[in-house]
């Protein structure tokens, strides 16, 4: 009897039906899976990308005075070491600040205007040699040339013959500088109180982690303003005193789109000594325009091979692709605005996921409760 009940048993569960199989195998459920995290992360950067387009009166001062900080951040610690109130430091540092970027700016843009004119006139001297050569491009350099001096006469006569227009734009300039500045001084004063802020709000136990995160990611924008900075200014300097050398008119102010585009890795050097040599070949000469390339790729070598290696060696680095699909992307939302903030934000970003990556390996190393554990437990 109870062998035929343990049979009778046996059979009924054999005949129970089986659960269905998945239509999909389970390779192609993760990658449906990969690829929703995908399009929700990819909406997500969207939407935060239209949001500071159509609050950028507000967001641009924001960034830069994120900028500014990073900049000065040294002499305003400096200055706190020596016992100074943090309010004044503050003050001191923006008041450099003005000084330096007001210096900086006054400079670059007296020698665009006392040599923007022949300049262009070079290039289109250098794009009439380039079109008997390479036929169509040098027409498209003559064209591009001409469109830029065509659009400087209209901007000047623009703001020449519509006073208001001019106003309204000259004060939408100063009132955003104006409140980067207070944004500045505000960001260096108030720091620590920051820095509490995020401690008290992050949920749970995240208040290390969050702190160190943005910590690391304004630690990489400090490290590219000041590192950018002074290799743009070596960069200039260097190609200013071999364009002097050379007798290349409007030197110095080469030198100075020189030091604006080194903002621009890569693309601005590139454009800012292509334009140099342009103009060495049309008013010196092929020799002399050699011996200007000659000086552009001993600075590039310089810059590539000791500057950046010694300077920004603590900082975050970033692929070349990432950074040229970074100026791309800022340069479709904002302009040339877009391409200077896009660097320093794409640097911030990558040092932050650099320190989650140290997060989750060093908690992976844990949770592996081996010898490597020990090191990051203590």
């Amino acid at each position: 009897m109870r062998n035929d009940s343990e049979e009778n048993g046996r059979g009924a569960e054999g005949e129970r039906p089986q659960p269905p199989s998945p239509l999909l195998p389970v390779q192609a459920r993760r990658a449906g899976a990969w690829c929703l995290v995908v399009l929700l992360i990819a909406a997500v950067v969207a939407l935060g990308v239209w949001l500071c387009v159509e609050l950028s009166a507000a967001v641009t001062p924001v960034l830069l005075a994120l900028l500014g900080s990073g900049l000065l951040g040294p002499l305003y610690r400096r200055l706190v070491a020596m016992k100074l109130n943090r309010s004044l430091a503050a003050g001191l540092t923006c008041a450099v600040l003005v000084v330096v970027v007001g210096g900086a700016g006054y400079i670059v843009v007296n020698a665009l205007i006392d040599t923007g004119d022949q300049i262009i006139t070079s290039l289109r001297e250098a794009a009439k040699d380039l079109s008997r050569h390479f036929g169509a491009a040098g027409t498209s350099l003559d064209d591009l040339a001409a469109r830029s001096k065509e659009l400087v006469t209209k901007f000047g006569g623009t703001a020449a013959s519509g006073l208001l227009a001019g106003v309204s734009v000259v004060g939408q300039v100063l009132a955003a500088s104006i409140l980067a500045l207070l944004l500045t001084f505000f960001f260096l004063r108030d720091s620590d109180k920051a820095v509490r802020a995020l401690r008290d709000w992050a949920p749970g136990s995240s208040a290390p982690q969050l702190e160190r995160m943005a910590r690391r990611g304004f630690h990489s924008i400090e490290g590219f303003m000041r590192g950018t900075t002074f290799i743009a200014l070596i960069d200039a300097i260097c190609i200013t005193v071999g364009l002097l050398i050379l007798q290349v008119p409007g030197a110095i102010g080469l030198g100075a789109l020189v030091f604006v585009g080194a903002y621009i890795p890569y693309l601005g050097a590139f454009i800012s000594g292509a334009v140099a040599i342009l103009v060495a070949l049309a008013d010196r000469g092929l020799v002399i325009a050699l011996w200007a390339l000659g000086v552009v790729l001993a600075v590039q070598v310089l810059e590539g091979h000791v500057l950046q290696p010694m300077i920004q060696s603590r900082t975050v680095k970033m692929h070349p692709a990432t950074v040229l699909l970074a100026i791309t992307a800022g340069a479709g939302v904002a302009g040339i605005l877009g391409m200077l903030l896009s660097v320093p934000l794409t640097a911030a970003v990558t040092g932050v996921l650099q320190e989650l990556r140290l997060h989750y390996a060093a908690g992976s190393d844990s949770d592996d409760g081996g010898p490597a554990a020990s090191p990051a437990s203590s």
